[in-house]
Order: structure tokens, then sequence, then C-alpha cells
């Protein structure tokens, strides 16, 4: 009957907890291990052996046979006249297995073992969830969850818990237990006992991955998400490109009457998505990411990697954005600062700029404009130019771009001195006005 019992208990824990049939042998093996030593003492040689015939776990003691009336260690020592009552056949030197009755073991003996069994099987658990995420990094997964924790969201995964941590919620939603919830798997840790499973629902991923599982051209590879930028519960941009030239990228994520995208913004709970097509033009993929705002001229300052967009008057606060959030997205997708300028402010500052670099020494209005044409807005830029950059720009001569180059360093030391004077003056006059 116990027999039986046992090769039972063996069965359910391999089928209800997944454990490998070896896997549960071999904790109830070593658990009886534990037991035997936990009675007869940690420094004695004790093996176990699941006979899967009789379905019990055999205990064995070995003792090393020793040639003499006498032993000097009786717990790993035998002599050679009480060996040969066990085993005819045995000689000095060999190791004698002595089997133990497990019975014999008692009552302390038997809670040891339910003991490492219980923690045997809690670490086997873990290792076959550790084992069945660690790989799942960088997926979608859906789960229910299941209570609250210091504002963390535990999540039900059927055999396993994961934890979606306030931070990485959108702070737009709400769940109760029992919910639905389709998170990305950000990351899996072993920094607890227990291997913890780390959601997001707020990572640029979760919106890749349900692009990738609406749009079968994803998924296959014909579409590719080039960028993605997010402000989670609000709004978001993916720029998408195609490798098929029969094949229009945005349409295919927009699909027939929108129901694609409208599907990810479900999911997303209303969070508004406007797709892009990518470009490799750096300077067209910004004007295609700041849409839906017009752009009318791109200004590239390669050094400082800043673009500066020139929209008409009454698309600067589309291009903006509500609280700068459209700007704030475009930089985030393309990785290029924005600055946004309305027709009519970018109109005054090169007249600024046209003053300025008009003082430096000898240049005609031809020359100033096409100066400020070409990008430089003041004399210190044009200072901290090289000659032959200035060269190539006016057609001219390495020598007369030099010369240029150093009528802006004494502008630009004037206007040091000019402004240095202001600053000195103006407590003066203030106190001037107060008399």
């Amino acid at each position: 009957m116990i027999a039986s019992e046992l090769e039972k208990l063996v069965e359910t824990i391999t089928r209800e907890k997944n454990i490998p049939r070896d896997q549960v042998v071999e904790i109830l093996e070593s658990a009886m291990v534990a037991a035997a030593r936990k009675k007869l003492g940690e420094v004695r040689d004790i093996e176990a052996k699941y006979n899967e015939e009789l379905g019990e776990v055999e205990l064995f003691e070995f003792r090393t046979v020793i040639d003499g009336p006498e032993v000097e260690d009786e717990e790993i020592e035998i002599t050679f006249e009480e060996a040969r009552q066990l085993d005819p056949e045995c000689e000095a030197g060999d190791s004698l297995g002595i089997k133990i009755e497990v019975v014999d073991l008692g009552r302390i003996a038997a809670q040891t073992a339910k003991q490492v069994i219980i923690q045997k099987m809690r670490d086997a658990e873990r290792e076959l969830t550790f084992n069945e995420f660690k790989d799942r990094k960088g997926e979608l997964i859906t789960g229910i969850v299941r209570r609250f924790e210091k504002g963390n969201i535990i999540v039900d995964l059927n055999r396993a818990e994961a934890i979606l941590p306030r931070r990485e919620q959108v702070p737009t939603e709400t769940y109760r237990p029992g919910d639905r919830i389709q998170a990305f798997v950000l990351d899996i840790t072993r920094a607890t006992r227990q291997p913890q499973v780390v959601l997001t629902r707020t990572h640029p991923g979760l919106l890749m991955k349900l692009f990738e599982m609406e749009v079968p051209e994803i998924y296959e590879g014909i579409v590719r998400i080039e960028a993605c930028a997010r402000e989670p519960g609000h709004r978001a941009k993916i720029a998408v490109s195609s490798g098929d030239q029969d094949v229009d990228p945005v349409g295919a994520c927009v699909g027939l009457k929108g129901s694609r995208v409208q599907a990810v913004v479900g999911e997303l709970r209303g969070e508004a998505i406007d797709i892009i097509p990518w470009h490799s033009d750096p300077a067209r993929f910004v004007v295609y990411a700041i849409a839906p705002a017009h752009v009318a001229r791109v200004y590239i300052d390669e050094n400082s990697h800043t673009m500066e967009l020139v929209v008409p008057d009454d698309q600067l606060a589309k291009a903006i954005g509500r609280r700068g959030q459209n700007v704030r997205l475009a930089a985030q997708l393309t990785g290029w600062r924005i600055d946004i300028y309305s027709e009519s402010k970018h109109a005054a500052k090169l007249d600024v700029a046209r003053e300025e670099i008009r003082r430096i020494a000898n240049l005609s209005d031809e020359v100033v404009d096409a100066l400020v044409k070409s990008g430089f807005q003041s004399a210190q830029e044009v200072a901290d130019s090289e000659s032959g950059e200035i060269a190539a720009v006016l057609g001219i001569s390495e020598e007369d771009g030099q010369a240029i180059v150093d009528g802006a360093d004494k502008v630009v030391e004037a206007l040091i001195m000019e402004d240095a004077e202001r600053r000195k003056r103006g407590p003066r006059e203030a106190v001037n006005a107060e008399d």
C-alpha cells in the first residue's frame, strides 16, 4: 500500500507540477539521505536509490572493510569479521553497502525528509519558472490581474506570477482583480528566491509587438518598424518602411478602414498613434515625423545634431503640439534635437543675423545674404567656422575665407565689449532714473 502510494505521489507531482520524473525521484532520494543523516550522523556515507519495481526508496550506508579486529571510526569503517557476516564474499578495502530500514529512522527523520522534499520541490518549480520565461524577454504575454501590492500589480500567468511595477504602468489605465491584461516582458530576474517576471505597459516594445501581431506584413518581415516613440496613454509615433515596393508600409499598418491600427489603439486604451513613412534622409524623415504640421524649410547642424524647422505661422501650434508633445515625440523618433520657428519669427531672426554679419569688414550685401542662406546666423558662427568652409560656401579662395573669419573674430570682440558696456551702464541709468 505504502509503495503504491509513493509511486502515485511521484506520478502526481510529475503531472501537476510539470517537473520531470527523474528530477522528482532525485528529490525523494536526496530527502531520504538527509533524513538518514539526521538520525545516524552527518559524516556517514549514505546513498538512496528509488526502486521502481517496489515503488520505494532504498537506503544504503557504505563502510570501508578494515583488515583488523578494531576500527578507528565505526561510522565509516567496519571490521573484516563483521563484514563477512553481512557479505561472505567481501574483502578488506571493499566498500560495503549496508541496507538501512526506513522504518527505523523515526519521526524526526521523517519530518526532515518532508521539509527537504518541500524545499527542493519549490526550488525545482522556481528553476522551471525561470527556464520557461528566460527566453521570453521582449515578448507579449497575457495574464489575469490577481492583486495589488504597494501600487504594483501582480499578474497570474497560469503557472507563475509576474509583477507590473508602478513605474511601468500607464497612469491613465486602471485595473481590477480578474481583468485580462496584456503586457511586454521587460525582464526575468533571480534577484529574490522566487524568479521574478517583470512586465511593462509603457515600453515602446509593447506597441511594436502589438503591430507585429495585427499586421501580417510586419510579422513576415515585408514591413519593418524602423523607430518608435511613446508618451504612454496619450500619443505615439512609429516609423515604418517596406522591403517590397508594391507594399505601402503605412497603408499596411493602418489596414482596411483603419481596422489594424484601431485594434492596437483599443489594446492601448485609446492611445493615439501616428504612422509615418521612414526615410534614410534625416531631413525628410524629420519632416514626416513632425506631421501633421507642414514644414517650409529645414536647417541642419551636424555638429550639434540639431535641426531647425521653419513652419508657416498658422502651423506653429500644430508642429509643437499640446504641451510640446508632437515635437518631443518627433525628436525621440528621429534621434535629432528639433527647434521650431514660425516663418515670421525666423525672418526676424535672419534680419538680426544679417545686421550682425554685415558688421564684418568688406562684405557686400550679396555675400551677407549668401552666408545667412547657408545657415550662418551670427558673427560668432562665422568666427567659429573653418576658412575652407567659408570659401566653399562663397566660391572664393581659402585666403579670402580666412580674412572673413578674422573679420568675424573682431566683430565678436566688439559685441562682447558693447555688451559689457551696456551691463555697466545699466545700474547707473537705474540710479539716475531714481534721482
